[in-house]
């Protein structure tokens, strides 16, 4: 049966946490991330709901209003936290999907527990999707949702957005359940990806895999076109400018590198902690240049924020043993009495403390294996009013596909990086204002609303009964 929600967001997690205020009362608070930051305000203008799993295990809860939002809990047990997020989505899928820097699991209890819980979110939008309905899928956890959706609510309009790579097909082959999966996205009316490779690879799969016909991007399933198509996600660049406009921003800059004893040069890394990341590969090289004396004692320091992530599961645990590991050995190698190299942080930080940090920091460096995207990059380049700072980019992130003059790095290359880490922090302010300005025109014209737009704009003039080329 339908129900009245004419604009839907099916996504693996709610857009809120749980926190407790000072009081010791329970309370949401919109939740950190690219995701959230990039689509609740499109929800909010539409009236929509999102419906996704609120963060707690073996927890019913009521459908609730938080932020202008209307949100639908869907409940997750322990078991299915464990088999269907932990397992399949970040044990099995994350490492396929990022060119396998890790490797993946291939365990059948995860897949089953994958499906049913598709079915799950499925099943629930299906309930709340008025007739004729807008729902956007999120995410590489619920793939399977858009075929599952359409076969109980062939009236939607459905779209979906992958935030992560989408990988080769020689990669993708590995996995047992590939054609299920492939499967699952084409009940979809368009399937959006962050880099144009991502779609070709989506595209070639279909005809190899399913031997699809298929015209540029579209692909012909039954009677309907499935279309698949790059969004490069970005950030809201008006309101981290009007952050770093406050006289206190500054302040707090300021204050920052007086607190990491006014060095000559400030190195800035702020990741998740993943290894998809490349935190070794950074610290290995800044290591290894203090070691050589390119960077003499004082001259610079390493902060590393590494936000706390998936750490009930062992090989995210095994990571950040290795990562303190590998800061200890430096600090105790070249630290000089009250002033460590790195500083190495394992918390989270307000936006406003973020934003302060990214104008401290003369190198921003971002060294992914390989990302989607990596809105960090985006972020630090909206902070940079002052058209300093110098912004060390992975040729394998998303974000270099449009961030071309940024100083751009293979984090497998070890000596690489170490000269362009170098170039970046002796580059002069004329250079860096040169390739400041024209990366801020890309993010500040192509921000998260004009990400937001396209896709919807795709979705909603998506043709079904289009033959054309056939």
């Amino acid at each position: 049966m339908a129900g009245g929600c004419t604009f839907l967001i099916v996504a693996n997690r709610l857009p809120v946490d749980r926190v407790t205020d000072a009081t010791g009362k329970a309370a949401w608070r919109r939740s950190p991330g690219g995701l959230v930051t990039a689509i609740a305000p499109v929800l909010q203008r539409r009236h929509g709901a999102w419906l996704g799993w609120a963060g707690a295990a073996d927890e019913d809860l009521k459908p609730f209003e938080d932020d202008g939002m209307h949100l639908i809990p869907v409940p997750l047990s322990a078991e299915e936290v464990q088999d269907y997020y932990e397992g399949f989505s970040n044990a099995t899928l994350w490492p396929l999907y990022h060119d396998v820097v890790g490797e993946p699991v291939y365990e059948r209890s995860f897949w089953e527990a994958y499906q049913r819980v598709n079915r799950r979110f499925a099943e629930m939008a299906a309930e709340v999707a008025a007739p004729g309905a807008v729902v956007w899928v999120q995410d590489y956890q619920l793939q399977l949702v858009p075929a599952m959706l359409r076969e109980l609510r062939p009236d939607l309009r459905i779209g979906f957005f992958l935030h992560i790579p989408f990988p080769p097909m020689e990669l993708f082959y590995r996995l047992p359940w590939r054609r299920q999966i492939v499967e699952g996205l084409l009940g979809a009316d368009l399937v959006g990806f962050q880099r144009p490779g991502a779609a070709s690879n989506f595209i070639r799969l279909c005809r190899r895999l399913l031997n699809l016909k298929y015209q540029g991007n579209q692909v012909f399933v039954d009677d309907r076109v499935v279309r698949a198509q790059a969004f490069p996600i970005s950030v809201d660049f008006n309101e981290l400018d009007e952050v770093v406009r406050r006289p206190q921003t500054w302040r707090r800059a300021a204050q920052i590198r007086e607190e990491l004893g006014n060095p000559q040069k400030i190195l800035l890394g702020v990741d998740r902690l993943d290894y998809t990341k490349g935190i070794g590969q950074r610290l290995s090289a800044f290591g290894e240049l203090l070691g050589s004396g390119d960077i003499a004692p004082g001259e610079a320091v390493f902060v590393q924020i590494a936000t706390p992530s998936r750490e009930r599961v062992e090989q995210y645990r095994l990571l950040r043993d290795e990562i303190e590991l590998q800061v200890g050995r430096i600090n105790g190698e070249h630290a000089r009495l009250g002033a460590p190299p790195v500083h190495y942080l394992h918390t989270s930080y307000s936006r406003a403390e973020l934003a302060a940090l990214y104008c401290a920091a003369d190198v921003m460096v971002v060294t992914p294996l390989r990302d989607g995207m990596n809105l960090v990059a985006k972020e630090y380049v909206s902070c940079r009013g002052d058209q300093q700072g110098a912004l060390v980019l992975s040729e394998f992130a998303g974000a270099a596909d449009e961030l071309r003059q940024a100083f751009l790095v293979n984090p497998y290359d070890i000596d690489g990086l170490k000269k362009i880490m170098l170039e970046a922090m002796r580059a002069n302010p004329a250079e860096l204002a040169k390739r400041m300005r024209a990366m801020r025109r890309r993010v500040a014209t192509y921000d998260v609303d004009r990400w937001a737009a396209d896709f919807m704009d795709a979705l909603e003039s998506h043709d079904e009964t289009s033959r054309e080329g056939r």
